[in-house]
């Protein structure tokens, strides 16, 4: 149990430690400062799953859902940093804590919207999840910053191949327990590869201190400014929107289909743990789609895993230097690792997608316009620039944008004018039992097993 928690800690770490080290290194903050805003993303990426994984009255999927901070918050907050320079971090804090009240208060009328996620929507959605964190993989297979001399090297990616093949070896060859964590062991036999080529420096650790407590307003009591509170909004609706097709792909993984109930409790967790991280110096949270596609890739569905996963990431966090060993894993041995678990959530979307009609025209429409508007933004990252910010920010993300226009063409072709289409009697795909109006919430999971 300790081992596949383990595992689950180890496929998201980077995407928990990448935004507190990008904003940290922007606002020009010392390595000690530096460590207190990485910890506290930890401790708060912990909360998080507790709270998702466990529950607490209404608060919590109970699912096993892994929170974390949302990398969505990057691209805003560097903005504040850039208007605001010294002032940016107290900002950022105080719009934080509104936007995770935000959350939590709107999660009833928001999980609502799970009526409109039937398979065709949810499906494109869950395969745009994968296809758009397979770049991400890309990018950590080359070395992680493109800035660096070794970027794309030889070395870089020979490690990421030697990963990618050690994890598919593990999981063709091994048997029972070892095979399913095949990932954990591919990535140690990476990190052990990347020793001689220097690519694991041991030395950090020694500066890091031994035990560390998050300090509430560490950085100065929080402010309130209409501008980056509006910017933080939108982040918050944004990873609502992703939190809730990300509900419904685990939904489907684990076969218990995602209801309002289930979603609406995830939403308030995301709400609390965001609020909570204003105050400990910590910034949005969401959910984190790779560890959707290691809790499909091992089969293990068990929720008290992933909650012992939250609790080493609050240990973690208290302790700096043992957070610090899941960041001796390279770059490139985690885009090689990601590759595999980035690839299975894409597969669960297209196993979803098999239970709509793609034999209807409008279904076959629906998904190909919605991939489209989800892929633009992520082969063109400046495709929507000329739109408000506002707006831009909001479809920049891939998902998001692919998730909007799949709901939207889903209402255009399945809801308007349904009253008027009843008299002429149901169409083949309804006649067939395929009508796209029922939504995963209501899914037989027997049948779904099946």
């Amino acid at each position: 149990m300790a081992t596949v928690a383990l595992q689950h800690v180890a496929s998201m770490y980077a995407g928990v430690a990448a935004p507190p080290l990008i904003i940290g290194a922007a606002v020009g903050l010392p390595p000690a400062q530096l460590t207190t805003l990485l910890a506290a993303s930890l401790v708060i990426a912990g909360v998080a799953t507790l709270l998702q994984t466990l529950g607490v009255w209404k608060i919590g999927s109970r699912l096993p859902f892994v929170n974390g901070v949302s990398f969505a918050v990057v691209s805003p907050i560097l903005a504040v940093v850039e208007a605001k320079q010294g002032a940016a971090l107290p900002l950022i804090f105080g719009s934080t804590i509104v936007a995770g009240a935000f959350c939590f208060l709107l999660a009833p009328v928001f999980c609502r919207l799970v009526r409109f996620f039937p398979p065709v929507v949810s499906g494109t959605v869950i395969a745009l999840i994968g296809i758009s964190l397979l770049p991400v993989a890309g990018n950590w297979a080359q070395g992680g910053n493109p800035g660096a001399e070794d970027y794309g090297s030889l070395v870089n990616l020979g490690l990421a191949g030697f990963t990618l093949v050690a994890v598919l070896l593990f999981n063709r060859f091994l048997r029972g327990f070892l095979q399913r964590i095949s990932i954990l062991l591919g990535l140690l036999a990476g990190t052990l590869a990347a020793i001689p080529f220097g690519k694991v420096d041991v030395h950090v650790l020694s500066t890091l201190p031994v035990f560390e407590l998050p300090q509430p307003f560490a950085f100065g009591a929080p402010r309130f400014e209409v501008a980056s509170i509006i910017a933080m909004l939108v982040v918050m609706v944004v990873s609502m929107t992703e939190s809730t097709a990300d509900m419904i792909a685990l939904g489907e993984v684990v076969e218990r289909p995602a209801d309002d109930r289930t979603i609406a409790g995830g939403l308030r967790a995301d709400g609390l743990a965001t609020a909570f991280g204003g105050v400990f110096n910590g910034f949005i949270c969401s959910a984190f789609a790779q560890n959707i596609g290691l809790v499909a890739l091992t089969k293990i569905r068990s929720r008290f895993v992933v909650a012992l996963a939250g609790v080493f990431l609050v240990v973690m966090g208290l302790l700096p230097p043992v957070g610090a060993l899941v960041s001796l894993v390279p770059q490139p041995v985690l885009g090689g690792a990601g590759v595999v678990l980035f690839g299975s959530v894409a597969v669960a979307g297209i196993r979803t997608l098999a239970k709509a009609d793609l034999g209807s025209g409008s279904n076959a429409i629906i998904v190909a316009v919605s991939l489209a508007f989800g892929i633009f933004p992520i082969a063109f990252p400046d495709f929507y620039q000329a739109f408000p910010e506002q707006i831009a920010t909001v479809l920049s993300s891939g998902i998001s944008a692919g998730c909007l226009a799949a709901v939207t063409l889903n209402l255009l072709f399945h809801h308007v004018g349904r009253k008027r289409d009843a008299s002429t009697g149901p169409g083949p795909a309804e006649a067939a039992g395929h009508g796209e109006e029922k939504p995963i919430a209501a899914a037989d999971p027997v049948k779904n097993a099946s």
